[in-house]
């Protein structure tokens, strides 16, 4: 049961575009979708159906605040974890 918990945590770190969208929260600290969409270069429904995934897999959180929604990283876990595997990629 652990195990699989795992391995669905890092199915969150494996697509390129999740990536991008977990490592601008961890350099701005929290974003809107519109934000998002426009860093990423990607639709606002592409960010947003890439945003419910990493809220299913507990990687990012949510607040609102009037008709936005802002969106950051939902603990130092995932930051650690996001810190370390950008650590690692720039390793030689």
């Amino acid at each position: 049961e652990i195990l699989e918990y795992i391995a669905d945590l890092f199915k969150g770190f494996a697509d390129p575009t999740r990536v991008h969208i977990l490592s601008l929260l961890l350099a701005h600290g929290e974003l809107c979708v519109t934000d998002i969409a426009e860093k990423v270069n990607l639709s606002q429904s592409a960010i947003s159906h890439q945003l419910r995934i990493l809220k299913q897999m507990d990687l990012i959180k949510f607040r609102r605040e009037g008709k936005n929604i802002w969106y950051s990283l939902a603990d130092e876990h995932v930051k650690t974890i996001l810190q370390m595997g950008l650590e690692h990629a720039h390793c030689d």
